[in-house]
């Protein structure tokens, strides 16, 4: 006996087989509208070289990460997030790949974190890219992926909204106002986390680290604040960049709302993503009622591939996780287990007709069916029992005298009508 008690690390879940019947559920749906975009499925190795994300989100985020040096003396880490792994691997073959790619992948990610309500230390992640296809289409198309990938899993436009923004558009309104090129990220950083924070402090932090007078940190909160599109038209007409990008936010609204996702969609110029490396529109979706962190965030990226050692080309994406969409389905009442189901149980009564449910039981498994039989001795009525516990459709009964006329009785466990049929005409 072991002398040691193994408890599961914190942070990480057990699938016994219920538990990853309602995650296969998700995946399905992920998967089901994938295709029916014409999305092809890739992957990558769960653990890649530090430097990998270091490049990408900085030093700091060696803090969140799984890392160590290996037995080769090479610091590695394991994957946090996918869209790194992409980059790298187009950045050698995306020259003779037909564009646009169409990618999409449900990798499991590891950060270390604290553990906190959705969010644990892994977690499943739906990553859907659109890589090669610099216009606004591609954009709209990724959020209406997401969108019917929630919408496939039961939830409507009264469950959840994609709240969406244009880091461009804002940088473009920030230098009207005032704030200075090299302070544009800082501005981000802090917009990013303002929902999180006291307006004081917001305000503290536009003054002191982006180096903004009072009166322009003002006028960033009004602008974050500003949902109405044509209010912007209105205070910016005179700014041509300003323009363009409402015009193409536009553009981008109007595809979704053609796509009949209008319903689904808001502008909220708060959203800005804290990643620094999305270069266009970006949005997450969250529940309604608010009650749950974001189930999805995404947007376009058109330098990441640079990053890694690639060419400049433009892609859009988006990463959603299993946890939080487990929990808004839980709150909706829209679980469901993807149970594996048994399509004949055969009862074997005697011994000596093992040899015939083997051979009967083989050439059913062949034909695609999936088949149990008891690897004991057992009554009928236990059997019977294993038969609807496995939640088997069908029970052949091998019964003998039945077996003597070249008979078998077939049972349907779902409504319990029983006959007889020829075993020839079985087998």
């Amino acid at each position: 006996m072991a002398k040691s008690k193994f408890e599961r690390l914190p942070g990480f879940r057990d699938f016994p087989p219920e538990e990853l019947g309602a995650i296969k559920h998700i995946f399905d749906a992920w998967r089901t509208v994938s295709n029916r975009y014409g999305f092809t499925e890739y992957g990558g190795p769960p653990l890649e070289l530090l430097d990998l994300y270091v490049e990408k989100s900085g030093p700091e985020i060696v803090n969140q990460l799984y890392n160590f040096a290996d037995k080769g003396q090479r610091e590695v880490s394991l994957r946090p997030e996918m869209t790194p792994s992409l980059a790298r691997i187009l950045a050698g073959r995306h020259r003779a790949m037909p564009k646009p790619i169409r990618w999409f992948s449900i990798p499991q990610l590891f950060r270390y974190e604290r553990q906190q309500k959705g969010r644990l230390r892994e977690h499943f992640q739906w990553n859907v890219d659109i890589v090669g296809e610099e216009g606004v289409n591609a954009d709209a198309e990724v959020l209406a992926v997401g969108l019917d990938g929630l919408r496939e899993l039961g939830l409507t436009h009264k469950d959840i909204v994609a709240r969406v923004s244009d880091r461009k558009l804002m940088a473009e309104m920030f230098l009207v106002v005032g704030v200075l090129p090299e302070f544009i990220s800082q501005v981000f950083s802090i917009i990013d986390k303002m929902e999180r924070a006291k307006v004081d402090h917001s305000m503290d932090r536009l003054c002191s680290e982006a180096n903004l007078k009072r009166e322009i940190a003002e006028k960033i909160w009004e602008i974050c604040h500003e949902n109405e599109l044509e209010n912007f038209q209105k205070e910016f007409k005179k700014h041509k960049p300003v323009i363009e990008r409402l015009e193409n936010l536009d553009r981008y609204m109007e595809t979704l709302n053609a796509m009949g996702l209008g319903s689904y969609v808001e502008f909220d110029a708060k959203i800005v993503r804290g990643l620094a490396y999305y270069t266009g529109i970006v949005f997450e979706i969250f529940d309604r009622d608010g009650a749950l962190r974001a189930i999805c965030g995404g947007g376009r990226y058109d330098h990441l591939l640079e990053l890694v050692g690639g060419d400049s080309i433009p892609a859009v994406g988006f990463g959603m996780g299993d946890v939080v969409i487990g929990e808004l389905l839980s709150i909706k009442n829209l679980n469901r287990t993807e149970s594996d189901k048994v399509d004949i149980f055969i009862v074997i009564l005697e011994e000596n007709q093992r040899p015939l449910a083997l051979k009967m039981a083989h050439q059913k498994r062949a034909e695609g069916l999936s088949v149990l039989y008891s690897l004991k001795s057992d009554s009928l009525r236990k059997q019977l029992e294993m038969a609807s516990k496995a939640g088997a459709h069908q029970a052949i009964i091998l019964a003998p005298k039945e077996l003597e006329k070249n008979l078998i009785l077939v049972k349907d466990l779902q409504n319990g009508e029983q006959e007889e049929v020829r075993l020839d005409e079985f087998i």
